[in-house]
């Protein structure tokens, strides 16, 4: 008797194409922290200066804000599968010429390039994710963003870690970039046969915003470069560069409503901020990225140079949060559809005790019982974390026309890069300053968690008064997508066409 295969279906396709989408963005945000623990196998086997190490770290976080916007506006234009697979297979191939790199100079080149390759495969992520997906399925499907987003981030010191424990210090900094390889060969590879051939915009004379793309990038520029250059810049001059940024940006917000009123397709949409639901939940994660990815930096920082932790433990240290905050962004996904943003104002909420509860175990648990001790306050924190990332992305984009997802989730992820970026500042500052005038490396890790948490507690704020603004007055239906709000339980609702 012979067996017939069922042929896949038009539903296991997009599930599988999300997959592929998923898989590269793992490997993309993976890269913004897996290499924070291999800093000193750079230093040994290839010389790395302290500028050098600062840079292979910096320059990726640089390049990858710079390209998003744009990045995402060439998908919406010219189709997302296309930039999707240009940008991966740019990724792969930077992250081979990273790990055979003769030297910290040309490590440093390869970095900002695939820097931007993975600002090419970010928006596209997003795009797609609006593309093919509708209402329930969308929130989930950002749910499972989000638990990428999470996970990602938090196991980059632990996936470093066990590299660098499995080959040697010498060498183990090139398996940090090597391991990319396999991952980007067979995403690409899947991308072809898998991701949807949608169409761009279809608009013949819609030209791309170079201007625009130059003003955006020099403000994006003169605003992330005295953060994550703010402990290698000494001296105050480096922040006279954030009023350069402001003009700057002034400059790109003129120059977009002037391309919208002459009827030229500006780079950003600025109608997109009149939708209340884009503006605040992009100040949102913006605020809360500021204040949550910082943990990762002090807190490894703390357990490797105070407690003695290898760079494998202290990896391990933040398992809890990891896991924790993939399984927190899948329920998310699930229950956002119901309870709209109370899910971010109480994931807030959980993240903010977890940080607390890390606090008080520093004080009560020293030495080197202490990754034991906050097992379970990071647990908390990472199941809150969970429940903010992937339903805010759903709530902040829910709204936004198709045809400019991928613009708008450039600007979202280039608020989450500039956050994080302005977070490590501030709370690397503050956790710095009490060690070199005091040396008492327990209170300053208990500082620099308290600020991160006042951060935090700005996310919360800007999340209640949002919550309390919908319950009174819904956001107003624009045209193209609707979603039906529940006005008394701030849900999102179901995404339909308008006048189903």
């Amino acid at each position: 008797m012979t067996t017939v295969q069922a042929r896949p279906t038009p539903d296991d396709r997009r599930w599988k194409a999300l997959g592929v989408c998923l898989t590269a963005g793992f490997i993309s945000l993976l890269d913004t922290s897996i290499v924070n623990v291999a800093l000193p196998s750079m230093e040994r086997g290839l010389g790395a200066s302290e500028a050098a190490q600062s840079w292979v770290v910096s320059g990726y976080a640089l390049t990858f804000g710079l390209a998003l916007v744009p990045a995402g506006r060439l998908g919406d234009m010219r189709g997302r599968r296309q930039a999707f697979l240009v940008g991966l297979a740019l990724f792969t191939v930077a992250s081979a010429a990273c790990g055979l790199a003769p030297g910290a100079s040309w490590l440093v080149l390869f970095r900002l390039i695939q820097g931007t390759a993975a600002g090419m495969v970010a928006p596209q992520t997003s795009g797609l994710i609006q593309q093919m997906f509708q209402g329930a399925e969308r929130a989930k499907a950002f749910g499972l963003l989000g638990s990428v987003i999470g996970v990602s981030t938090a196991v980059g010191p632990l996936a470093g870690g066990l590299l660098i424990d499995a080959v040697g210090t010498d060498d183990g900094w090139r398996w940090v970039f090597f391991v990319n390889l396999p991952i980007g060969v067979a995403a690409f590879t899947a991308g072809l046969r898998l991701l949807p051939r949608f169409p761009g915009s279809g608009e013949k004379r819609e030209d791309f915003d170079l201007f625009g793309v130059l003003l955006l990038g020099s403000a994006v520029l003169a605003l992330m470069l005295p953060l994550v250059q703010e402990q290698q810049w000494t001296g105050r001059e480096k922040w006279a560069l954030l009023p350069v940024a402001a003009l700057l940006l002034a400059a790109f917000w003129a120059w977009e409503r002037r391309q919208g009123q002459q009827g030229r397709a500006p780079l950003v949409d600025l109608n997109l901020f009149s939708l209340r639901s884009f503006t605040l939940g992009a100040l949102i994660s913006l605020t809360y990225f500021a204040g949550f990815t910082t943990v990762f930096f002090v807190y490894t920082l703390f357990l490797q140079n105070t407690v003695g932790y290898s760079a494998l433990a202290a990896g391990l240290s933040v398992l809890p949060f990891a896991a924790a905050s993939a399984v927190g962004a899948a329920a998310g996904g699930r229950l956002v559809v119901r309870f709209g943003r109370k899910l971010v104002v109480i994931g807030l909420v959980g993240v903010a005790l977890g940080l607390l509860g890390v606090v008080v175990a520093v004080e009560l648990v020293p030495g080197r019982g202490v990754g034991w001790a906050t097992a379970l306050p990071m647990l908390v924190g990472g199941i809150g974390s969970g429940l903010t990332v992937s339903p805010n992305t759903t709530l902040t984009l829910t709204r936004v026309p198709v045809h400019r997802a991928g613009a708008a989730g450039g600007v979202l992820q280039t608020g989450q890069r500039v956050g994080s970026a302005a977070g490590i500042a501030v709370v690397g500052a503050v956790y710095f300053a009490h060690l070199a005038n005091h040396g008492h490396s327990t209170t300053a890790i208990q500082l620099g968690l308290l600020t991160a948490v006042g951060i935090i507690m700005i996310a919360l704020v800007l999340a209640v008064a949002d919550l309390r603004e919908r319950q009174v007055r819904p956001e107003p239906e624009k045209s193209g997508t609707a979603v039906r709000w529940n006005a008394e339980e701030g849900g999102a609702g179901e995404t339909v066409r308008r006048g189903a």
